[in-house]
């Protein structure tokens, strides 16, 4: 594992209270809600990437909300938040999250029942007229957060996406997605590969496809050597296209970054121009295409491999009409190097 990939406590910043959490939980689903619809208006993905892009942001969302219940009422830990050009819960939030689960029976082991909880709550509000005690709500949180929690549902650092028969086969007959949370860069990755069979079918090879993906392809790399080292693992498949989409930085007043955007941003937040609730976020998406062929190895062990043609990367930005008047304001050359205008979204209102 190099240097880079090592994550600690320190890469990231802490969320303090109540409202904190509240604010940042609300900008981030908004955010991923709104994006989800808006790469569909735009034309900016496939049918099928739209139905993928959904089911992940799904996963990330239902992470968040775990988040949130995990650390309602809870004094002593905190949530960190990425100090990198990201804007997400810092990775290791993610692992803390599965390891809790794993041990759920363990810790619902040392709690009360939650009838019993109900009960002492109602004689408290009721009977003796008094507020309940905050270790009586961290108990009830974690109850909750136990109960309802699916570990099955949180996202991992790499979740397998199903294959999937392409309607229009010009661009291969088949279609695998798959996602990562990427270690060094703190943001969810999802990636599309179009490809085809030669001399074996899909189920025979299926469980190949899958365990490959996982092994050469679950972290940020550059997409000519994702999709050489796919290649080259899977000699029976003929991959057309790979696209990797990165969803993020996401810019809000979380964010502690050196980018233009986020500083832009806070600004206007300090400023009173903007609302503490403003935030962008971007999409990119780099693709290459099959464009031919070579031999590689001697004459008693040679493979065919792809010779790719890369297309130019794509990049969006998505935020409110308020946020991008000012962004056209104070930084226009930025916005002008995206592949389409910044896409709005609607304003988030705390109230």
């Amino acid at each position: 594992m190099s240097l880079s990939s090592i994550v600690t406590p320190l890469d990231s910043a802490i969320l303090e209270t109540k409202d904190q959490y509240k604010v940042y939980f609300k900008i981030v689903n908004h955010a991923f809600k709104n994006i989800q619809e808006a790469v569909s208006k735009n034309n900016i993905c496939s049918d099928i990437e739209v139905t993928f892009i959904k089911q992940y942001c799904e996963l990330l969302t239902y992470s968040l909300e775990a988040f949130r219940i995990k650390y309602l009422f809870d004094d002593e830990e905190k949530m960190r938040i990425d100090l990198t050009e990201s804007g997400f819960p810092n990775y290791l939030e993610f692992r803390y999250l599965i390891n809790d689960l794993s041990l759920k029976k363990e810790h619902l082991g040392k709690l009360p029942e939650i009838e019993t909880v109900k009960k002492e709550f109602l004689e408290t509000l009721l009977k003796d007229r008094e507020s309940i005690s905050e270790r009586k709500l961290q108990q009830a949180a974690s109850i909750i957060y136990y109960t309802s929690v699916e570990k099955n549902y949180i996202f991992r650092r790499f979740i397998q996406g199903k294959i999937v028969i392409n309607i229009n086969k010009t661009e291969g007959e088949y279609t695998v997605s798959w996602s990562f949370y990427d270690i060094t860069h703190n943001r969810a990755f999802i990636c599309f590969l179009n490809f085809d069979l030669y001399k074996v079918t899909l189920n025979e090879y299926t469980q190949t496809i899958y365990e490959v993906l996982e092994t050469v392809a679950d972290r940020h790399m550059s997409l000519d050597m994702m999709a050489y080292a796919i290649d080259k693992k899977l000699p029976k498949l003929l991959p057309k296209k790979l696209r990797v989409m990165d969803f993020g930085p996401l810019y809000s007043v979380f964010a502690k970054d050196e980018l233009e955007i986020t500083h832009v941003l806070l600004k206007g937040i300090v400023a009173k121009t903007l609302d503490i609730s403003a935030h962008a976020i971007s999409l990119s998406i780099d693709e290459i295409n099959s464009s031919g062929n070579f031999n590689e190895g001697n004459i008693f062990n040679r493979q065919e491999l792809q010779i790719w043609e890369s297309k130019k990367p794509q990049k969006y930005l998505f935020t409110s009409h308020r946020v991008m008047q000012l962004l056209y304001d104070k930084i226009p050359e930025t916005l002008r190097s995206l592949t389409l205008a910044p896409i709005e979204i609607p304003e988030l209102k705390l109230t």
